[in-house]
């Protein structure tokens, strides 16, 4: 049997909680026994939403009634938010009463929470959302997407080192093989800072993960490489164009079993990587079954030591 999984749940983030969050739980618990859910958030407002399903022993609620909202911004949110649903379960994780966090709240209070609570591992300089994307083949880890708007050449090798480790934490039987998201596939092409990063890693030994070169728009699912990295302005532009794709063919009933798989409720989730601790971040309009598999998730990352793997690849 596993071992027993405590995930610090903040309840109060994104749209429609705390009720999608206990939903979540609800469903999660129901087919997996090996987790005890730590509940941060009102108390008043959780209690409506427990099932009687839901045993006792597998959760308890840590009552706060501050909240960070969605419109606050990322350094407001840190400043007053020492008693906020958000702030106390990622402090949870890191006196170590959880092994995990998970939060569907607003993005970028989570980076800037989690960062000075967790810190970052050393010789990491900036953190990177991650993404999951099906390919034609299987799937790929795609960052960063949306943390960092500048990189620079340290960073980019950064990110494809901690991308290949979560590929393979989730993936074990796969090779990362890994590509540097341009605007042509030539050595002469791209800015001063993707060039350099290719010259970098094409001259490096013992990387944890395969180099494959540039990488374009047109070919990032055809499955040839499966950790795609980018500075998160461009990671971001092309989630968000992915997305709206699968949205509008949803509304005209056109999908299929592969564009399906674009479901970020498939997902429910993705790591903050480069923290000492995992942290897990969902949508906002995550709903019950998004919020189901964030939390499947989390039992994967933890059993697959995702942080002390890519500790380990730095050394």
């Amino acid at each position: 049997m596993s071992k027993l999984i405590t995930i610090a749940v903040d309840a109060m983030g994104g749209d429609s909680s705390p009720k999608k969050i206990i939903d979540g739980i609800a469903h999660h618990f129901d087919k997996n026994r090996n987790s005890f859910y730590q509940i941060f958030g009102d108390k008043n407002q959780i209690n409506k939403f427990i099932p009687r399903s839901l045993s006792n022993d597998c959760y308890e609620i840590i009552h706060t009634n501050e909240v960070v909202k969605g419109d606050d911004t990322p350094l407001g949110a840190a400043k007053r938010g020492k008693n906020t649903s958000m702030w106390l379960a990622v402090e949870s994780v890191k006196v170590k009463k959880a092994d995990i966090v998970i939060s569907a709240g607003n993005t970028g209070a989570l980076l800037v929470i989690a960062k000075l609570n967790l810190k970052m591992i050393n010789n990491i300089d900036k953190p990177a959302l991650s993404g999951l994307w099906p390919n034609k083949k299987g799937m790929s880890v795609v960052l960063d997407l949306g943390a960092n708007i500048e990189c620079n050449d340290k960073n980019l090798m950064d990110f494809s080192m901690m991308g290949s480790s979560l590929l393979k934490a989730l993936f074990p039987d796969e090779t990362a093989k890994v590509a540097l998201l341009n605007i042509g596939s030539e050595e002469i092409k791209g800015n001063e800072i993707i060039k350099n990063t290719y010259q970098k890693l094409s001259q490096m030994n013992n990387l944890n993960y395969e180099f494959k070169g540039f990488i374009e728009g047109n070919n990032l699912m055809n499955g040839d490489v499966n950790v795609i990295v980018a500075d998160g302005f461009t990671g971001n532009i092309v989630l968000k164009q992915a997305e709206g794709i699968y949205s509008i063919m949803k509304k005209r009933g056109l999908l299929d079993e592969y564009f399906t798989r674009f479901n970020y409720e498939n997902y429910g989730g993705t790591p903050i990587l480069g923290l000492n601790k995992t942290v897990i971040v969902g949508h906002g309009i995550s709903n019950e079954i998004a919020i189901k598999n964030m939390i499947t998730l989390t039992k994967n990352v933890v059993e697959a030591e995702l942080t002390s793997k890519i500790k380990n690849h730095l050394n």
